[in-house]
């Protein structure tokens, strides 16, 4: 595994670039506030009274903060890979193979974004809420939306930068 950002097949730059890298940065103040609530809640359980609806907060703002890092590790190349089985192939095979990843990783969000649009709307028309703060569900699956689409543009991105570099 690699756990280094890959110069081959990189978008270095632009404004969608910008944009999912912000929503990444996002998502990791979102955490930082779940951390927080977790932390109140536990102080407040100690000293005073707990934070209602602590976990609620936790479960929805988790998933959805992990879902707002998925195109900044797109962009990046961060997911996990196995270069074990691509480390003696020449450059133009493994962009070849990257930009076969990409294709799969936008049919993936591709599929999931319908799908969870689908669920979006029967978690809207029924009203389904958390069962102590009555959040919204609907309200969770917006966001993640907004990160499966941006995850397509960026799988799109990758692409496009690594058939450049299969060409190359």
């Amino acid at each position: 595994m690699s756990m280094q950002i890959k110069e081959e097949g990189a978008v270095r730059s632009g404004p969608l670039r910008t944009l999912i890298t912000v929503w990444a940065l996002a998502g990791g103040a979102l955490i930082a506030l779940v951390v927080m609530v977790n932390v109140l809640s536990v102080a407040g359980g100690a000293l005073w009274r707990p934070f209602p609806g602590d976990f609620e907060i936790t479960e929805m703002g988790v998933a959805v903060a992990a879902s707002m890092f998925l195109p900044y590790c797109q962009l990046n190349h961060c997911n996990v890979t196995a270069d074990i089985f691509t480390a003696g192939l020449p450059p133009r095979w493994v962009a070849a193979l990257s930009a076969l990843a990409s294709l799969v990783a936008l049919g993936f969000s591709l599929l999931l974004l319908t799908r969870m649009y689908v669920g979006m709307l029967d978690q809207k028309a029924y009203s389904y809420t958390t069962a102590i703060l009555q959040l919204p569900h609907w309200m969770a699956y917006a966001v993640f939306l907004v990160s499966l689409l941006l995850l397509a543009i960026a799988a799109v991105m990758t692409f496009v930068a690594n058939v450049r570099d299969a060409r190359a």
